[in-house]
């Protein structure tokens, strides 16, 4: 299966991390974004099929980015996080976020067990 990603993040660092990682594992990263605003752009331009969004995007929330995102485009949003899933659970659970995934844990398969269609909890 194809997967179209946007990779929202304020760290370069990851940001390039993140998308060699996914492209070794067969997910094509269309685009980057470092602020709420240049996602929200990115995505009505490239329509990615999923959306990993940072929760902490340098003063901005993630959290609260998600549902603005939801409803501009038709990506699935995972969110992700250095903080431990114990510490986010409530704000992921209320998000329009189809769950969670800690950034040491980010691979093209956990990105693919989340989007699976019996995934019924975040987080995992």
């Amino acid at each position: 299966m194809s997967m179209r990603c946007l990779i929202v993040d304020d760290s370069a660092q990851f940001l390039e991390t993140a998308r060699t990682l996914l492209e070794r594992d067969g997910i094509h990263v269309v685009g980057v974004a470092s602020t709420g605003t240049e996602a929200l752009a990115r995505a009505v331009e490239l329509a990615p099929d999923l959306v990993l969004l940072d929760i902490d995007l340098n003063g901005e929330s993630g959290v609260e980015l998600a549902p603005r995102l939801a409803r501009t485009a038709s990506s699935v949003i995972i969110l992700t996080s250095t903080h431990p899933l114990d510490d986010v659970q409530e704000l992921v659970a209320a998000s329009p976020a189809r769950g969670f995934l800690h950034k040491s844990k980010l691979s093209g398969q956990a990105l693919r067990d989340l989007l699976e269609p019996d995934h019924g909890s975040p987080g995992h």
